[in-house]
């Protein structure tokens, strides 16, 4: 295969020197002579878990996602804890809880933890690299990557920082504006992306990782693991023209809106004109609504087309059948359910993700399968130690999905456990437990509590907490998150009761900063 001189290549190189340095003092001899996988994680940035064909959506473009999932599992009911970006990272980072990895809202990720992904799977062995949309701080940490080259969208954290994006941005393009297109990073409007489709952050982030793949040097034996980033679907939902042409008059879902919020102040018509381009709730009329959702959706479908390539590279060199590829987001986006836009809320829309994982050849797992038992990010961690014959953690909350594989549903967790400290009002503060057929929220400031049948109302249309047949799962629930939330303490469970909490608390005690940063959202 001949070898692709890019712009990345200085970089690469910079980080093969590293590699040559990497920890192996955990690798056992019998460890050295096993094959390990490839390790291939591949992470959107808020596509939310129904915006895929293959999970029962015909309105996207996916055929690359599809294919995977075909060629693997798909999860159906893979979540994310914490539902915004830089909580949701530390959970997949650490393998861990949100109140064990320490971050319950959005704030900044730690500068070090015990666990981290790149830095244990570089000690057993793995040149590690990442690509994309990192969102750590300081902004070019690596946590145990040999090297990193980040797209922060934007985001500018420490003095004179520029993204690798935008330095090749300035290189392709001298003079011009990344962010010709004139959308905000959270606003829920929608345009066609002004420039050449080359330069769009998803093209690039496509591009480097191929790079990537066909520069690792397979010859050495050194297994790869590459996490690769990409900063959509998220806002600004900006399309290149050819793709959104195929969504041009295309029917769309449109927003579900729940019995419980049509007497809420936001389920007011409210005039696109005047209200603020970012708001977090509003109803803006369905039409706003479904022509942002085609467009988000074209997003999603520019993502299927790289995350092919990135499939394509990896046949091309021989790495493809001895791959773990997994693909995830980091949370979801409300799209306007419900009148609610955005994340951090504890809603299908915002805590469901996308969860496929294409096993080693080498498994004997069969293709096609479909699981209904609740995953979450922090279960890729421990996957991927186990895959690379390293050890879990007995601490580590996250399970190796390769256990629920062999063994099926039993023994697996009931629940998974969904939260996110005060963020857009001062009631969006709560916990959530589900295991994809209920869901039961608590509201810390209000003590509020809400009760939805996902079998019977995947939309979440109806709050079931007051009916008389729900009663019996109402006060199982009420138990189940009285157990999860009595580590933290008396101020969350005092006399086997849950409190109505009169602060937010967004870091836990565990979080592993002395000085952690409220940054907002």
């Amino acid at each position: 295969m001949t070898k692709h001189f890019l712009w990345s290549n200085l970089l690469l190189a910079a980080a093969g020197t590293a590699a040559a340095q990497s920890k192996t003092e955990n690798i056992t001899p019998g460890e050295a002579q096993t094959v390990k996988p490839h390790i291939i994680l591949i992470v959107a940035d808020q596509h939310r878990g129904d915006a895929m064909n293959c999970m029962g959506n015909p309105a996207v473009v996916t055929p690359n996602m599809d294919a995977l999932a075909q060629d693997g599992t798909l999860f159906l009911n893979g979540y994310s804890s914490t539902p915004s970006s830089t909580p949701a990272r530390a959970g997949l980072l650490t393998g861990l809880s949100p109140w064990h990895h320490g971050m319950l809202g959005y704030g900044r990720v730690g500068n070090q933890y015990r666990y981290e992904m790149p830095a244990m799977l570089s000690e057993l062995g793995y040149f590690t690299f990442g690509i994309g949309k990192m969102h750590w701080f300081p902004q070019k940490a690596l946590h145990g990557f040999h090297g990193t080259l980040v797209d922060e969208s934007g985001r500018v954290e420490s003095k004179d920082f520029v993204s690798d994006y935008r330095l090749w941005f300035q290189m392709q393009a001298p003079g011009k504006n990344p962010d010709e297109t004139g959308i905000g990073w959270n606003a829920h409007g929608s345009g066609v992306y002004a420039l050449p489709e080359a330069l769009h952050p998803t093209a690039w982030t496509g591009q480097m990782a191929c790079e990537m793949i066909h520069n690792h040097d397979k010859g050495n034996g050194e297994p790869l693991f590459l996490k690769v980033s990409f900063a959509r679907p998220h806002s600004p939902y900006d399309p290149p023209r050819r793709l959104m042409e195929q969504y041009e008059g295309r029917d769309v879902p449109a927003p579900a809106v729940g019995e419980w919020c049509k007497d809420k102040v936001y389920a007011a018509p409210c005039d696109v004109a005047t209200a603020d381009k970012d708001a977090a709730f509003g109803n803006f009329g369905e039409e706003y609504a479904k022509e942002s959702r085609r467009h988000y959706y074209a997003n999603v479908t520019f993502v299927d087309e790289e995350i092919g390539k990135v499939i394509e590279a990896l046949r091309q060199e021989g790495m493809y059948d001895n791959a773990l590829i997994c693909y995830v987001s980091d949370h979801g986006d409300m799209l306007g359910d419900h009148h609610h836009w955005r994340k951090t809320y504890p809603y299908e829309g915002s805590a469901h993700v996308p969860y496929i994982v294409k096993w080693p050849a080498s498994c004997g797992f069969a293709k096609g399968g479909k699981v209904e038992a609740p995953v979450e990010l922090r279960d890729l961690l421990p996957t991927f130690l186990e895959m690379a014959g390293g050890k879990v953690p007995e601490d580590m909350d996250g399970r190796s999905l390769a256990v629920l594989m062999r063994d099926g549903a039993a023994g697996w967790r009931k629940y998974i456990d969904l939260e996110h400290a005060t963020c857009y009002s001062v009631d969006n503060y709560w916990c959530a437990l589900t295991d994809g057929k209920v869901k039961y929220v608590w509201r810390f400031h209000t003590g509020e509590e809400e009760l939805f049948d996902l079998t019977k109302d995947p939309q979440e249309l109806k709050n079931v907490v007051k009916e008389k047949k729900y009663a019996a799962k109402l006060r199982e629930m009420r138990g189940e998150m009285v157990r999860h939330l009595e580590e933290r303490g008396e101020e969350f469970v005092k006399d086997g009761q849950l409190q109505v909490l009169k602060r937010t608390v967004l870091y836990s005690p565990l979080f592993p900063d002395e000085n952690p940063v409220d940054t907002g959202i």
